[in-house]
């Protein structure tokens, strides 16, 4: 467990290196991911209210989201900080959580804005903009393997929580729904298409396959608290996930203090 001092953990890998940002400091922290040992942070001067963080292998980029106003690109030593991506006053969108395959950044709006936008991770161009239905707010999206989209979401007019497949065009494929779901905060997929789902409220992940449905549950709430003694109910509900396949780990970030580390490969 990596244990940090800090308000609602956001954390991603790169290589060898986990990064987490925290509200209200500039500051990516990085642990070894093998020994979970410190490592020099990275100072981000300008960066005020971190709220995700991705990571891209092939550009060697951490990508930080802040204030719902822009990204920030930066270089995995910290010597390359750009303010990425910004918000042009016309424009209504505003930039929430991400996600990132290879070399496509997908960014999920405010939850009121209801759309999806896709980055070249590598350029900054806009490839594609989905515009979502009007029922769905979303908290989380992923591009999924077949290029379709994942998404966490509120629906306004059941008041329901659901996971929904989403086309290009925005049209929604398949849903996943359940009576006991709460608060889909945070999505993971792997290469062939299974879904890792933060069920944050309930303080458990679920695992839904390629068709979205569900498997089981991978780690249950007993497992949470096991990892979190002494913890109030809050500050163990699971809000980032970062799966990394090769290894199995899942890295998950909680509403305050710890990022914890499960080995879900045989699971």
């Amino acid at each position: 467990m990596l244990c940090v001092v800090g308000y609602a953990h956001r954390v991603t890998q790169l290589r060898d290196v986990v990064c987490v940002v925290c509200y209200g400091s500039s500051a990516i922290r990085r642990y070894n991911a093998t020994t979970h040992r410190r490592l020099a942070d990275i100072n981000v001067i300008g960066l005020s209210y971190a709220h995700d963080i991705a990571a891209c292998e092939l550009t060697s980029r951490l990508y930080v989201a802040d204030n719902w106003e822009y990204v920030w690109r930066v270089s995995s030593d910290g010597a390359d900080i750009q303010r990425w991506l910004t918000t042009s006053p016309s424009d209504t969108f505003k930039l929430g959580t991400l996600s990132m395959t290879s070399s496509r950044l997908l960014v999920t709006s405010h939850p009121m804005d209801r759309q999806l936008r896709q980055f070249d991770a590598a350029g900054g161009d806009e490839l594609r903009r989905v515009g979502l239905p009007d029922y769905m707010a979303p908290l989380h999206a992923v591009e999924s393997p077949t290029g379709t989209f994942i998404v966490g979401h509120s629906n306004t007019q059941l008041r329901q929580w659901h996971v929904s497949e989403v086309s290009t065009e925005g049209q929604v494929v398949r849903q996943f729904s359940s009576s006991s779901l709460s608060w889909p905060e945070h999505i993971a997929v792997d290469r062939q298409g299974n879904i890792l789902l933060a069920d944050s409220r309930n303080r458990r992940i679920l695992l839904l396959d390629a068709q979205l449905s569900l498997c089981r549950v991978i780690i249950d709430e007993r497992q949470l608290s096991f990892r979190l003694p002494r913890r109030r109910h809050v500050e163990q509900q699971p809000l980032r996930l970062c799966y990394m396949e090769q290894s199995g780990q899942l890295l998950i970030g909680f509403f305050y203090c710890n990022v914890a580390v499960f080995d879900v490969l045989q699971r």
